[in-house]
């Protein structure tokens, strides 16, 4: 569902999201839950981790890659309590936490999120 919600996506920001790791984990870890401060781990539904491009430099260290998590349990407990099409919610999550990485605005984000193909 990640695979088909990441191809919806403008062909314009796929040509540029790079080395950018997607990757579906249960639940967030414990670090990321004490540095987010959740009360719980369904809090929860994706985060991007890296360096947002505006950010980045040619002098920085190769280190590890930018990822985005999508956190399946609570995706799909949100599913199951706001009757929301899943595929839907896949795909704004992805573009949101994609945004992050490319170090878009709220309104960009709802932008891409409204040019997605279905």
């Amino acid at each position: 569902m990640a695979e088909e919600a990441l191809a919806t996506l403008p062909v314009v920001l796929l040509r540029h999201v790079g080395n950018l790791v997607i990757r579906v984990e249960e639940f967030p870890d414990a670090e990321t839950e004490k540095a987010m401060a959740l009360e719980s781990p369904f809090d929860l539904l994706g985060l991007y981790h890296g360096i947002e491009l505006t950010r980045k430099s040619l002098h920085d260290p190769p280190g590890i890659p930018d990822s985005v998590f999508l956190y399946r349990r609570p995706l799909l407990d949100h599913w199951c309590e706001s009757g929301e099409d899943l595929a839907h919610l896949v795909r704004h999550v992805l573009v949101h936490e994609i945004g992050h990485h490319f170090g878009f605005s709220d309104e960009d984000m709802e932008r891409i999120e409204a040019e997605a193909v279905d």
